[in-house]
């Protein structure tokens, strides 16, 4: 069983909107912390946005605030991510993670890292 499945991802147009997924099983969704990150190819592991269990508190990195958006569903096991006024350089696989509440940190350098990780679903941003 997969512990995280994203699903989405898509090949736009500049300038439109998309809504990303992630859905959690096999194990205490509401108890962590999840993340998203994403990964270009020939470029490194990019993290993009964090939110806590109680999906109160919500951290984004800079360069991409106001045109994207966490959340998540607890009864749902669901991670989302929306994404807005996408330009081509967000063209990337974009993965969800989840961190243990013990643990420390929640932006890793490696995917592999996390207590659960997805495979990945791919955004393309092109005309």
């Amino acid at each position: 069983e997969v512990p995280l499945v994203e699903s989405g991802g898509a090949l736009v147009q500049p300038g439109e909107s998309l809504n990303l997924s992630c859905v959690a099983s096999g194990f205490t969704f509401s108890d962590y912390r999840m993340i998203w990150h994403r990964r270009v190819p020939g470029k490194g592991l990019e993290w993009i946005s964090y939110i806590n269990p109680e999906g109160d508190r919500t951290y984004y990195k800079d360069s991409l605030k106001g045109r994207v958006t966490i959340s998540r569903d607890n009864a749902k096991n669901t991670l989302y991510l929306q994404m807005r006024s996408l330009k081509p350089e967000d063209t990337a696989t974009y993965y969800c993670a989840a961190r243990a509440p013990h643990r420390g940190g929640y932006i890793l350098s490696n995917l592999d890292g996390y207590d659960y990780r997805g495979q990945g679903t791919q955004v393309t941003v092109s005309s």
